[in-house]
């Protein structure tokens, strides 16, 4: 049987334990089939009826620090890595994986053959024993979890391994990379990062002249550091992801214009990103800005501002901060530029 049909049985039994939380949700001390109080778990089932799954034990996250409103969005790793789609977390109980396991076998749609290579694995000692009941309190079984956004992802299938159990205490098996650790924690952290839209101020605010230096800045009450803490209450694991702003690239949006600096990276200094405009510098170079050397016509260019966020974790048995990839998170904005019109006399 595939690992897509099997997914789809252990979901249609699992379809039946679910609970209902009688307040918005806030869930701790949480164990696999258990309720309770705490920031946020990433279960199987849907907050916004304010149900939750009985498998609630995997991950929590607090966003308390992470940037927020109606324009954030998520870094894109400079790279083409990306955290991942699917993990290994703590699910259940002996008695809760009895109970997932044995009306699957009992219905016999999931043919005899696959049915007894189960048996033989959970119950017959080939290699566990009656779902490991002799180790209740002990342990659990660890099962795969699809992070969310990502169901439709091709990666939210790479977790294929079977139910397999960790005693309390013990690290997950080394060959299954996505088996939560503090270094996955903080991966699945990253994706849940949030920054702000990156729309600069510009100088001349409402239109700029040709061959008329622009300045540019970012507001500094925005771009600062934003962190996202995600843990497992039930290892007693955790790992903060912390992205800070350290340069912006300004794209003029026509190669008819001369950026500042050349490079037009502007990088973070004395804790802001540019330098704002003030009355009588119309004859200095900006530090970061843009010359547009033609007119936008009847039209405007396109600017487009990409910061990037350089980011880091630190998490439970970690000495120091360990480096993720950087991330970038950009916006586009309109500037109109006109002709220097002369006056003659």
């Amino acid at each position: 049987m595939s690992a897509v049909v099997r997914a789809a049985v252990c979901a249609m039994a699992l379809a039946g334990t679910t609970v209902l939380a009688s307040s918005p949700p806030a869930w701790a001390d949480i164990v696999p089939g258990g309720e309770g109080t705490g920031s946020e778990t990433q279960v199987n089932g849907d907050k916004g009826d304010q149900s939750v799954s009985a498998t609630a034990g995997a991950v929590v996250y607090n966003r308390s620090k992470n940037g927020s409103g109606a324009s954030v969005g998520p870094v894109a790793a400079a790279t083409n890595w990306t955290p991942p789609a699917c993990y290994y977390a703590p699910k259940y109980t002996p008695e809760q994986l009895q109970k997932v396991k044995e009306p699957v076998w009992e219905a016999e749609s999931t043919g005899y053959q696959w049915d007894a290579t189960q048996r033989d694995r959970y119950v017959n000692g080939k290699p566990y024993k009656d779902f490991n009941k002799e180790k209740a309190g002990e342990g659990y079984w660890w099962d795969s979890y699809v992070t969310p956004g990502r169901e439709g992802d091709p990666g939210a299938l790479d977790c294929k391994e079977e139910i397999f159990w960790v005693d309390t205490g013990d690290d997950p098996p080394a060959d299954i990379p996505q088996a939560i650790t503090p270094e996955v924690l903080a991966q699945l952290a990253y994706a849940e990062i949030r920054v702000p839209t990156t729309e600069v101020e510009l100088r001349p605010a409402e239109a700029t002249k040709v061959n008329l230096p622009t300045w540019a800045w970012l507001d500094a009450t925005d771009f600062k550091p934003v962190s996202v803490t995600a843990s497992v209450p039930l290892l007693q694991v955790e790992a903060t992801t912390t992205a800070e702003p350290v340069s912006v690239k300004i794209d003029p949006g026509t190669a008819d214009a001369q950026t500042y600096p050349a490079s037009g990276v502007c990088e973070v200094a004395n804790g802001r990103i540019g330098e704002p405009y003030a009355n009588g510098k119309a004859d200095e170079t900006p530090p970061c800005g843009v010359k547009y050397l033609r007119s936008s016509g009847d039209a405007s260019y396109q600017l487009k501002a990409t910061v990037t966020w350089k980011i880091h974790w630190t998490g439970t048995g970690v000495a120091g901060e360990q480096p993720l990839p950087d991330g970038d998170f950009g916006g586009e904005q309109d500037v109109v530029v006109q002709e220097i019109q002369a006056v003659n006399r």
